[in-house]
């Protein structure tokens, strides 16, 4: 029985072309959730505790895979020779003992506690194995027992006699593997079968010329194992990791309504959110305590503290939102925007690199970009500040307790000292002392019993 070291590692097969997706972009780097499918099964065994990855790819797409996850080591097989050959390319840079998982890039539904059960029953075996039975086992290799319930060998579909297509139970194609054992199988391997290629699963007879036969670990839900060969399929697994992040987030408090709501894998939400139909979380976004989210808002990267209320189809990208704040609706908050507590933006109002300090609020129609806002200022309807030049931009900088009328530019850079009052629809293009009024508008001109034209009756 071998004795296993604390070295574990994974290899991970990814050299598969995808021609049924019919695009430039290779299979295992097409979009889940805002990850790449094959970032999922990284990210499982890295769950699972497993930092030492190995990926195989084929030559045709190592940049593409090397420029999403840089921080994985690549492998590159040449030619399609089969599953066995594809591992042995990854040998050179595994450790030379202890354990490795062996998954397929294009199951992006693998749970980390999976892998973690076929890692655990390699403890005493070389060879543990997942297995699951499927009502409709077509294309997948079947797992064929011996008398004592061991497993005998694993057949391919295209190999298999008819007696061998009627087993429901299937190769869920997650090895683990002893390193020694694995490193005497593989130059065994032939290529004697309906394909023509190095079978992996023709380790399975090998153990069993061994001590101890092979583990099979059986999978209860068939969803993990979903492999993916086109777009269909990869909106199929897409749905059942949207559902398991949702239901995850609901046990753990949040109100989520409807069976639209899509929630990243790297969003942190608090209990007791409130998040309405159609509304999108992505990237690193985090949302506080008794925070309400509105029907289709959609939030990257954002940090939203306590008791926020975003009214319906806010968009806010690399933004902070204090307690308390109210946003919207339509309300567009773009990169650098950081609001203080009880801050209120109203319906289509923009804002672009400002901080904006307690209380103070924009409640309607404006453009407030490159500006530093303070606290108890009110921005009226229409304002706007006019941060570039044509070639750069400036800053726009409004002290405490500044009143601002409609229809209001400031042409940058200026500043309002503190308390100031800036008329209805004027120009700002200097700066405006503390307590002061400004207004600079045409004069007013009016002219009585003004002829005004009039539609022809005919």
């Amino acid at each position: 029985m071998p004795q296993h070291e604390t070295n574990r590692a994974a290899v991970i097969l990814a050299a598969g072309i995808g021609r049924r997706f019919r695009s430039a972009v290779p299979k295992v780097i097409h979009d889940i959730l805002g990850r790449p499918l094959l970032a999922w099964v990284v990210d499982a065994c890295r769950q699972a505790g497993i930092d030492d990855i190995v990926v195989v790819v084929s030559p045709a797409i190592r940049e593409q895979v090397t420029a999403v996850l840089p921080d994985v080591r690549i492998a590159v097989q040449d030619e399609p020779r089969g599953t066995a050959d594809a591992v042995s390319v990854a040998l050179p840079f595994l450790p030379e003992t202890g354990l490795v998982i062996v998954a397929s890039g294009d199951t992006p539904c693998l749970r980390s506690e999976t892998i973690a059960t076929v890692l655990e029953a390699a403890a005493s075996t070389p060879l543990a194995l997942l297995t699951c039975r499927v009502p409709d086992p077509q294309g997948y290799g079947r797992i064929v027992r011996a008398d004592d319930g061991s497993v005998e060998r694993i057949v391919e579909h295209a190999d298999a006699n008819d007696a061998e297509r009627a087993i429901d139970e299937i190769n869920a194609g997650l090895y683990a593997f002893d390193l020694t054992a694995l490193r005497n199988w593989l130059p065994r391997i032939g290529s004697d079968n309906a394909q023509g290629e190095h079978y992996l699963v023709d380790t399975v007879s090998m153990c069993r010329e061994g001590d101890a036969p092979p583990r099979a670990v059986l999978l209860e839900n068939p969803d993990e194992i979903q492999g993916i060969n086109d777009r269909v399929q990869l909106a199929s697994a897409e749905e059942i990791l949207r559902r398991r992040i949702v239901d995850h987030w609901r046990r753990q408090g949040v109100t989520v309504h409807g069976d639209d709501v899509m929630i990243g894998p790297d969003v942190t939400l608090e209990s007791d959110v409130d998040i309405a139909s159609g509304v999108e979380l992505h990237g690193c976004t985090h949302v506080a305590t008794g925070t309400t989210i509105g029907r289709g808002c959609v939030l990257t990267n954002a940090r939203i503290g306590a008791d926020v209320r975003l009214k319906p189809y806010v968009v806010a990208e690399d933004a902070e939102i204090g307690s308390g704040a109210q946003i919207g609706p339509f309300a567009h908050l773009r990169p650098g925007t950081r609001l203080g507590r009880d801050v209120r933006i109203g319906n289509f109002v923009e804002t672009k690199n400002i901080e904006m300090g307690e209380g103070s609020k924009a409640n309607h129609l404006s453009y407030l970009g490159d500006a530093e806002i303070g606290s108890g200022v009110n921005i009226g309807a229409g304002t706007i500040t006019c941060n570039y030049d044509g070639a750069n931009k400036h800053r726009t900088v409004i002290e405490d307790d500044v009143f601002v009328g409609s229809d209001t530019q400031f042409v940058a850079p200026v500043r309002i000292g503190r308390g100031a009052t800036i008329g209805a629809g004027t120009t700002v293009t200097r700066d405006v002392s503390p307590g002061a009024l400004a207004v600079r508008r045409a004069p007013q001109k009016e002219y009585p019993d003004y002829p005004r034209k009039r539609k022809s009756s005919s």
